[in-house]
């Protein structure tokens, strides 16, 4: 594990903006891999914004309240427009936010603008609603840590439905895009035996699943599914889990796949694991990642920022003294 530590205070909208790391509301303070550092110039210090994501050409990016209603869309660091989800348990749950790049080459932002449990895709530029639909009816889901494939097909929602159970829905973005009715029932969710807390995309149609030791069983029986404390592989084409195994280590809410072998584990501290045999191969211990499970974390305290090159697969982790970037 190779770790780079950047000695800068005071982060609080850090994301990736490809190779690159960014903090909006820093004035768009952008830190390179060679240690230079370039400052954009717009503040947004009169709303107390705490998360951001960029998309991964560094163009668009969305700056948010994490357990708020309220986002900035911005293009080149300047506001095209504001954005608003749900007030309804929105200071309990994670926003859930993300980009996407269509066939046409039109830049979508994936987001909850009516309800928490209806997905929406509009175009970045124009504002543009590309789902609505009369008979729109979602299913009772509260949508939660989005994340998107790299061929842009494929949609994670990583939330939880009411009493409360930590839950996986997968969308495929373009048959969305042709019927927006599909977006109120997920194409597939995993068939298991207990809560899904984590997931990650290996491929573009493999996704790496986990279920904490303290996640709530669906089942006491004897099976062959997928149960608490357990991981496995999520065929997003079949809808088939393989290779479930209890690992070496207890899995928190950032498990994240690196290749088709390893993966981060960000519980407590970050640690690499072999996830086709559940060895730890290597740990950081004096960097704190937090103690995520879920993506309700109204009840955490001073957690990190944490986030993760889609591409590269490398992680940032925001403490109060600083950036620490970690690459396998």
């Amino acid at each position: 594990m190779q770790r780079q530590t950047i000695n800068e205070k005071h982060i609080s909208c850090l994301s990736w903006a490809g190779d690159n790391l960014i903090d909006w509301m820093a004035a768009g303070k952008e830190f390179f891999p060679n240690s230079q550092i370039k400052v954009k110039g717009v503040y947004y210090f009169t709303f107390p914004f705490d998360r951001a994501i960029t998309f991964e050409d560094g163009i668009y990016a969305v700056i948010y309240q994490n357990l708020g209603t309220k986002g900035l869309l911005l293009k080149n660091g300047k506001i095209l427009r504001e954005i608003n989800r749900s007030f309804y348990q929105a200071e309990v749950y994670e926003y859930p936010i993300a980009f996407a790049k269509l066939i046409d080459g039109r830049t979508i932002l994936i987001h909850c603008p009516e309800e928490y449990c209806r997905i929406d895709f509009e175009d970045v530029e124009t504002g543009e609603r590309l789902t609505s639909h009369p008979d729109r009816n979602p299913s009772d889901f509260f949508h939660s840590r989005f994340e998107v494939s790299q061929d842009n097909q494929n949609l994670l929602s990583k939330g939880w439905a009411w009493h409360p159970m930590d839950l996986v829905e997968c969308f495929n973005i373009t048959d969305c895009i042709e019927n927006p009715l599909l977006l109120d029932k997920p194409k597939f969710s995993p068939d298991v035996d207990a809560e899904i807390c984590t997931a990650s995309f290996i491929t573009n149609n493999l996704v790496l699943i986990g279920s904490p030791k303290q996640a709530e069983p669906f089942n006491h029986n004897p099976s062959n599914k997928l149960k608490s404390g357990q991981i496995g592989i999520w065929n997003l084409t079949t809808n088939i889990i393989s290779n479930i195994i209890q690992p070496a280590i207890p899995i928190g809410g950032h498990l994240i796949a690196i290749d088709d072998t390893f993966a981060w584990e960000l519980l407590g501290h970050p640690k690499i694991i072999n996830y086709k045999t559940g060895e730890m191969v290597d740990e950081i211990k004096d960097i704190n990642s937090g103690s995520q499970i879920s993506s309700i974390v109204h009840h955490l305290e001073k957690e990190p920022i944490i986030a993760v090159n889609r591409t590269s697969k490398q992680v940032a982790i925001c403490n109060e003294n600083g950036i620490d970037i970690l690459s396998r």
